[in-house]
């Protein structure tokens, strides 16, 4: 929620961006999924992000301002993710992966990802005025923790950690790493129109199971681990 400053200009900050990533979320998710998917009402401050396992996920972003945006799922709350997508889609339980090791697990939490940051760039575009690019989510699977650091440099980094809860009630994390920045709105000015995100996750979604479920790279996998001292 924006807040009121000295000069009674609108001023949008880290929490700001991070309640809108969250219901970029949130938003992304429960419709993908059709189930009930909700964050906590407290944020952590932390020092440092992380993958953890046993599937971690990160975005990097950069232009208007730059910043890291990690995933972490355990198996359980992966696999229910990943199941109720599938099955949302009208793929027949039988053909659905058994574990979360599995290559088509990974590149359907991948596209989940890239469905959630793409939402939150949009969003950026429309109520900031600004622009941010965003590379191809990099989705792990671990058995340990590995810490990751923004590859730009940031005069005052802050970094979040926020819950988030499954329909079952299982658990995975979102961290936010980004510069210290505020938005000031100078002037009044109309948000362009914002699209339906039922449509847009429709209108992509075969195309997109199509392409998630047939793309295994496993030296691309291979590199990006080896490069992480993994």
């Amino acid at each position: 929620m924006a807040k009121k400053g000295q000069e009674s200009n609108v001023v949008y900050g880290t929490e700001d961006l991070l309640t809108s990533l969250c219901n970029s979320v949130t938003r992304v998710l429960t419709v993908a999924t059709q189930c009930h998917i909700h964050y906590s009402g407290m944020v952590q401050r932390i020092t440092k992000t992380c993958l953890k396992p046993d599937i971690g996920c990160f975005v990097l972003f950069d232009g208007g301002f730059s910043g890291l945006v990690v995933l972490n799922f355990s198996a359980q709350t992966a696999m229910e993710l990943y199941e109720s997508y599938m099955l949302n889609m009208g793929m027949p339980k039988s053909e659905l992966a058994s574990a979360h090791t599995s290559d088509e697990v990974s590149n359907i939490m991948g596209e989940l990802m890239n469905q959630i940051v793409g939402d939150f760039t949009g969003k950026v575009r429309r109520e900031l005025q600004t622009h941010i690019t965003q590379n191809q989510p990099k989705m792990l699977v671990l058995n340990k923790q590995v810490v990751l650091s923004v590859d730009t440099h940031l005069d005052k980094p802050e970094a979040r950690r926020v819950t988030f809860y499954t329909g079952r009630n299982n658990i995975f994390y979102l961290e936010l790493a980004i510069d210290r920045t505020e938005f000031i709105k100078l002037h009044d000015f109309e948000a362009n129109e914002v699209p339906d995100p039922d449509a847009l996750i429709d209108q992509t979604n075969s195309e997109q199971l199509s392409a998630a479920v047939s793309a295994t790279e496993p030296d691309a996998h291979a590199d990006l681990l080896k490069s992480l001292g993994m």
